[in-house]
């Protein structure tokens, strides 16, 4: 009987974790082709409440932050700026399962770009 219990308590446990666990949070694969070119990186997002955290890894130590990021139910909106630069995408998304699909916003241009969930 104890033994039940346990193995009841350890599943409650757990499921209280994976309902804690937004929809956006983890590793993800982006990609988007804008008139500046194609871009891949490796996101990492994590949500607290609505705010939304996480960065951007391009590879060869370039990373860019997410900045003012916002989570509401499944869509994110967020701003990266370009290394270091002055140049910043305004990013939406909406997060359905393991992916993404949103629009990037800079210098009165969009471009469509889209995220995996590794």
């Amino acid at each position: 009987m104890l033994r039940k219990l346990l193995v009841l308590s350890v599943g409650c446990v757990w499921s209280l974790a994976a309902m804690a666990q937004s929809a956006v949070d983890g590793v993800w694969n982006f990609a988007m082709n804008s008139p500046m070119g194609s871009v891949s990186a490796v996101v990492t997002m994590k949500a607290e409440g609505e705010k939304l955290t996480g960065e951007f890894d391009l590879g060869n130590g370039r990373k860019w932050t997410i900045d003012n990021g916002v989570v509401s139910g499944n869509d994110v909106s967020f701003s990266i700026t370009r290394d270091g630069s002055s140049f910043t995408y305004e990013m939406k998304a909406t997060i359905v399962g393991d992916s993404a699909e949103g629009v990037a916003m800079a210098m009165g241009s969009e471009a469509p770009w889209s995220m995996t969930r590794q």
